[in-house]
């Protein structure tokens, strides 16, 4: 018989285990909370739901939390609690129950000597589970059994022996299983029932507020910003964040430290390598190192990594042990991130050179299966550039490197590729990155070799599908991108040509799958058209350009677009369609969170040029001044062009000709002047010869301009001429200035002004009063401003006489005493906006116009009705309006919508 001995806690109990060895007592102690323990509220809350369930369990992975937790919360409960420890030696039922019995006896649960103790270490009679589970449901106070690392209790009869005590025992016990692995008790019943308490392991993690109190109890006070990156990291695990609070202690700079440690050679590495990878059979753990190349896996990719079959049961398991393997649903899982960085250091020791050959697999498989993004980031950590650029080409996603979301990361990817690397792909790959930036010649040169690459076959593979249609599309793309950099119209067309001829030639899915490849092309063809003059032809490709779909993958190309419809609109005339297109320009990347390519935005060239017309200086200077030292890259020539434009304008409107006469010039090298680029160069010095008193400079300037009759600058060469003193010359080119279809108030109301003062100069002052009339009615829609302003003293003094001061009143010129009607005249016009609207308000106008509900406006707009009210609102009360009618009547009459 068993030895006794007396217990201070309660009755006799036996020295010996069913093996004749002692009770080990440590295995019955609550273990100790060190010093920094942070104890945290939730989660002790939770727990003490445990009292009326009777299972709970805590489920989490090493290092989690989970003992210290209940243990702490088993020391301020106020009653005893039963501990047990397991051990992986523990293996018989016998040696269990055993130790159950003595938890029990040690916590001062009242068992009589009667219940027994098993004497075989491989087994327990039912009697004495019956026994037990009856004495405990006669208790008077539940009591309260913790099984502590449960996960070791691998017997499949413990399981159901311990469900068949817990059941019977009725409400005389509270079991709480402390365990990394969901055990094999039915929980599926006590869930149903509500008769248990979970605290699983994202509960179990850090919040950032917590991980930074933890921090503080270690000494150390990290910015917020550092707290939340270290939870990212570590995902609010405990164990994690104890080990780098300790190791940072010991640093000059924990904050730097913690932002650059390296996991995997550091004291977690040792924690997770022992607790969680070796703790693996062989095949699992050759499972783990080979995943942890990879971002995400499945079943399928782990088995093209590891070569190895029927993985899924595993990946599974891993995941239901809480051994860092985080289930994403749809069969995909990753590693928790600390993990994957050990394992990914360990990986290098244990198998060195096999990470390339990981990534190389896995490049090909997510080919296979279509994930082209990961496959080239796979590739590339491979340095398989060969097929990295041939994936990227065959998929037809080259224009990816210029827009959408992945456009800087593909960017530093092939920044990565050496000038080493083969093949018609690479070149293409090389032309793409340099003519991004503005590079030209190399550009250029990388796209002649890969065009003879590809002539020559070499995008072919032993065994692979050809890609030459996809290769010279991609080529076809990058020499419309040439010809736009280099304002050569008949090289685009001659590229959009060959694109039409290959379309067939690739497949339509290719081709749906990537519509930024089709709205590149149109853009910088409209660009190219634009440059050399040919406006209608340039919108038409502009215009169906903004029209491809795509969302966020061909939102620069729309907003490129969107800018050069609105330099069209603008040298056409059209102030108010002009700035509507610009400030569209500058929603479409702001819509997707992209960031802008380096170098100013045409759409805010021409709302600066908007604003100088409008006399709005201040805005046009600011304006400019963003775009200032926007990139370094050498300026498409359209683009430098506007800028040029919008520069010197403003610096006219200041009075500054010759700094106006130096920026003239766009400098851009193109290949083929541009009529419109060349007339606004000639025009400013001219403008400035003017301003020093040189009418004959100016006149012999104007008369070198190799102008081909387009109405859009007809009128502003007829004013210069003029100005200039050549009367004949500037009334013959009004009569090229095009109608009102054609051409807006920025063209008519020049025209107006000129021949209002050639009338004058006839001495006819009632048809240039006339015409001022008509000028001002056109103008006032648009505010345009400038032109009357630069009009002369004796157009200014027309404008002083009474009937043409009324119409000017309160937009060009100020509202006052001297501009008071007479008696019985005619009441003077209201403002025509107290208040210019915003680029959304005036996109809420639109919507109204098209007689959508204030729903269907919120939803076009992906907006609350609450925020379309707000903007309606707005809108009434710059506009000077109470109802939806009213506002689009008086937008429409004044030229906004």
């Amino acid at each position: 018989m068993a030895a006794r001995h007396e217990n201070t806690r309660g009755p006799a109990v036996g020295y010996v285990d069913p093996l004749g060895e002692p009770f080990l007592q440590t295995r019955f102690a609550l273990p100790a909370r060190p010093a920094t323990f942070l104890r945290r509220r939730r989660l002790t809350e939770h727990l003490d739901q445990a009292l009326g369930t009777p299972l709970t369990m805590v489920n989490g992975s090493a290092g989690a939390g989970k003992t210290l937790l209940v243990a702490d919360w088993a020391a301020r409960l106020g009653q005893p609690v039963a501990w047990f420890t397991n051990e992986a030696e523990d293996q018989g039922c016998g040696v269990f129950w055993a130790y159950v019995l003595q938890a029990l006896r040690a916590a001062g649960v009242p068992l009589p000597a009667g219940i027994g103790c098993p004497g075989d270490a491989g087994r327990v009679e039912h009697t004495l589970l019956a026994r037990l589970a009856d004495e405990l449901n006669g208790q008077v106070r539940p009591a309260v059994l913790v099984l502590d690392e449960f996960d070791r209790v691998t017997a499949p009869q413990i399981a159901e022996q311990l469900e068949f005590v817990l059941h019977h025992a009725g409400p005389g016990l509270r079991l709480i299983l402390v365990t990394r692995t969901e055990p094999l008790l039915p929980l599926h019943r006590y869930r149903a029932a509500a008769a248990m308490t979970e605290i699983r392991d994202a509960e179990l993690a850090f919040t950032t507020d917590e991980a930074a109190a933890l921090l503080e109890r270690h000494g150390l006070r990290l910015s917020a910003e550092a707290t939340r990156a270290l939870v990212e990291r570590t995902r609010g695990w405990a164990a994690g964040l104890r080990l780098c609070a300790m190791a940072a202690q010991q640093r000059p700079d924990p904050e730097t430290y913690l932002a650059d440690f390296e996991a995997g050679r550091s004291t977690i590495a040792d924690f997770l390598l022992a607790e969680v990878l070796k703790r693996q059979p062989a095949r699992t753990q050759d499972l783990l190192l080979g995943v942890s190349v990879m971002e995400r896996f499945c079943p399928e990719l782990a088995e093209a990594l590891t070569g190895t079959g029927g993985v899924e049961p595993e990946l599974a398991g891993l995941h239901t042990q809480n051994a860092f393997v985080e289930d994403l649903g749809h069969s995909w899982y990753r590693l928790h991130p600390l993990f994957g960085e050990i394992l990914r250091t360990h990986l290098r020791v244990r198998s060195p050179g096999l990470e390339p050959e990981l990534h190389r697999r896995a490049a090909r498989w997510l080919r296979a299966s279509g994930s082209l993004p990961e496959a080239l980031a796979h590739g590339a950590a491979a340095g398989d550039w060969e097929f990295t650029t041939r994936a990227l080409v065959d998929d037809l996603a080259i224009g990816q490197l210029f827009t959408g979301l992945r456009a800087d990361d593909l960017t530093e990817l092939f920044a990565r590729m050496g000038p080493e690397v083969p093949g018609a792909a690479a070149e293409l790959v090389r032309a793409a990155r340099d003519l991004s930036g503005r590079d030209v010649d190399r550009g250029l040169s990388h796209l002649r070799r890969a065009g003879d690459g590809l002539r020559a076959g070499d995008g072919r593979r032993s065994g692979e599908v050809p890609s030459d249609a996809a290769g010279r599309l991609s080529c076809v793309l990058l020499e419309a991108l040439a010809a736009r950099l280099t304002g050569s119209p008949g090289r685009a067309e001659k590229a959009v040509a060959e694109a039409g001829q290959l379309r067939d030639a690739v497949l339509a899915p290719l081709l749906e799958k990537h519509p930024e490849f089709t709205a590149l092309l149109l853009t910088h063809l409209g660009s190219a058209r634009l440059w050399a003059g040919r406006f209608d032809e340039a919108r038409d490709a502009l215009a169906e350009a903004v029209a491809c779909p795509g969302g966020a993958s061909t939102a620069l190309p729309r907003e490129d677009s969107l800018g050069h419809l609105a330099l069209i609109d603008y040298l056409n005339g059209w102030l108010g369609r002009a700035e509507r297109q610009a400030l569209a320009a500058l929603n479409e990347t702001e819509r997707f969170g992209l960031r802008r390519p380096s170098g100013p935005g045409l759409g805010q060239l021409v709302l600066a040029a908007v604003a100088v017309e409008r006399d709005d200086l201040a805005r046009a200077r600011g304006l400019l001044d963003e775009t200032a030292g926007s990139g370094t890259a050498p300026l498409d020539p359209v683009t430098a062009a506007g800028r040029s434009m919008a520069t010197a304008r403003l610096l006219l409107a200041r009075g500054e000709p010759r700094a106006a006469a130096a920026v003239a010039d766009p400098a851009a090298s193109a290949l083929t002047a541009s009529p419109w680029a060349e007339v606004h160069t000639a025009l400013v010095t001219a403008a400035a010869h003017l301003a020093e008193g040189r009418p004959d400079s100016a006149a012999k300037v104007l008369d070198e301009v190799p102008y081909d009759g387009e109405p859009a600058y007809a009128a502003e060469l007829a004013w210069a001429q003029l100005a200039a003193g050549n009367r004949d010359a500037a009334i013959g080119l009004l009569d090229l200035v095009g109608g009102p279809d054609r051409t807006g108030p920025g063209v008519t109301v020049r025209a107006a002004l000129v021949r209002a003062r050639a009338a004058q100069d006839e001495g006819d002052d009632v048809t240039a009063r006339k015409l001022l009339a008509r000028a001002l009615l056109d103008a006032r829609g648009e505010r345009l401003r400038r032109p009357f302003l630069e009009a002369g003293p004796r157009i200014r003094h027309l404008l002083d006489t009474p009937p043409l001061q009324a119409l000017a009143a309160g937009w060009l010129t100020p509202r006052g005493p001297t501009a008071r009607a007479r008696p019985g005249a005619a009441a003077e016009p209201a403002p025509l906006v107290v208040e210019e609207l915003s680029g959304r308000e005036r996109e809420v106008l639109c919507r109204l116009a098209e007689m959508m509900s204030t729903e269907e406006i919120a939803a076009d707009l992906y907006v609350s009705v609450n925020t379309v009210k707000t903007h309606l609102k707005s809108v009434y009360r710059k506009l000077g309006v109470n109802r939806r009618g009213d506002a689009v009547r008086q937008a429409r009459e004044r030229g906004l919508i």
